[in-house]
């Protein structure tokens, strides 16, 4: 029998969601209104021990939108990682302000500490704005992403953000169901610590609605904000006025229907997710010049994403391992190209862009569906521990 082949990670849909989307679309509810949403919404901030949530069409919209609630405008600079997908980024530019480009540091989530240098070195802090000595234009916030499930370092930007009157956007697109274990923020989720947070539910993420996202918050005015700009900014439902530029940014209930039944497996999905890098983890240490990257130790991830780190000890670069692992039916990718690099990005600020040259050279990201059976995890272990050219 042929080796079937092993997806880089796909949905897991064995919960209730053919039950609610079956029920969604016989009671013909199967647009923007409709309870699912509402009931998505409510359970999604439950989860996360957020004040409210507000669903939207996917992770890219949600960032979109909470750049407009931290009002950052085209006179500002906002400052984002380089080592991330681009659709954290693109938003930035959307409403026309300008990135600035951070290293990451070995959780490939964003260098604290060159952050700080840069806001104590490159800028100025007047009149409670920090400024940029290039551009002379008001830095007004840092957009944090928490990359494969992993936990930015939430405590220092918190903390430097607070000292350079910073709003902070988290970028938890990766990270539903991430949170801390001990620290000043113990039992705090990733996306409800900062100012505002963005989840995806788009098809690889751990949950999924297809596409999807969810915008999250403690502060009840960006929330009502949020809600109002994703719904078209409609201040008089039955006359159709409208006070500003709104989005059709809205979520169908087929959607939330697929989201709900979703979020009720999301611990479960965890567990395996771990169970299975455990044993990644534990049997890869084993091979010489490979590396599974670790998720720091004062938090509980998701586990969303298994970052492999491969050196020159091993007999293949990254490129090959890539040719190789799909050669053998099973998916990987390497991370994403920096930002920085990216031909719309090619002449905005950077900041000692060191690290994240390293890793995109190394890692790979191999299988890690919450639906992987063992076998697999093996089968790929196996092929790793014999490599051969393609």
């Amino acid at each position: 029998m042929s080796q079937k082949f092993i997806p880089l990670s796909v949905p897991n849909l064995k919960g209730r969601e053919l039950e609610y989307v079956t029920h969604a679309v016989e009671t013909e509810w199967v647009s923007t209104g409709g309870a699912y949403v509402d009931e998505f919404e409510k359970k999604t901030a439950k989860y996360v021990k957020a004040k409210g949530a507000v669903s939207c069409q996917n992770g890219t919209a949600g960032l979109h939108i909470a750049l407009q609630v931290c009002k950052i405008t085209k006179e500002n600079e906002v400052i984002v990682p380089t080592l991330t997908f681009i659709a954290a980024v693109n938003p930035v530019k959307y409403i026309g302000a300008e990135p600035i480009f951070m290293d990451c540091d070995d959780s490939l989530t964003m260098d604290v500490d060159k952050l700080l240098e840069f806001c104590e070195t490159e800028c100025s802090f007047m009149e409670g704005k920090l400024i940029n000595k290039r551009t002379n234009k008001h830095i007004k916030a840092v957009l944090v992403v928490h990359v494969f499930g992993n936990m930015a370092n939430m405590e220092k930007i918190m903390d430097i953000a607070e000292k350079f009157n910073l709003k902070v956007i988290e970028d938890a697109t990766e990270a539903i169901g991430t949170y801390y274990l001990k620290g000043k923020y113990k039992g705090k989720y990733a996306g409800v610590i900062g100012d505002v947070g963005v989840y995806s539910f788009n098809g690889n993420k751990i949950i999924t609605t297809g596409g999807g996202g969810m915008i999250v918050s403690n502060n009840e005015e960006i929330l009502k904000r949020a809600k109002h700009l994703t719904t078209q900014a409609k201040s008089d439902e039955l006359y159709y006025i409208h006070d500003e530029i709104g989005y059709n940014y809205r979520m169908t209930n087929l959607q939330a229907a697929l989201g709900l039944a979703q979020l009720e497996q999301l611990d479960t999905f965890i567990n395996v997710k771990k169970e299975n890098y455990d044993l990644y983890k534990e049997a890869i240490k084993e091979i010489k010049g490979l590396t599974i990257l670790t998720f720091k130790d004062n938090i509980r991830p998701n586990y969303w994403f298994y970052a492999l780190y491969c050196d020159e000890k091993y007999p293949l670069n990254r490129d090959e391992i890539i040719q190789y692992l799909l050669s053998k039916k099973i998916q990987s990718r390497p991370i994403w190209g920096l930002i920085n690099d990216q031909r719309p990005y090619l002449s905005s600020q950077t900041y000692k862009i060191e690290k994240a040259k390293t890793y995109l050279k190394h890692v790979i990201n191999i299988p890690c569906s919450s639906n992987l059976k063992k076998e697999d995890v093996l089968y790929v272990i196996e092929c790793l521990k014999h490599p051969e050219k393609v």
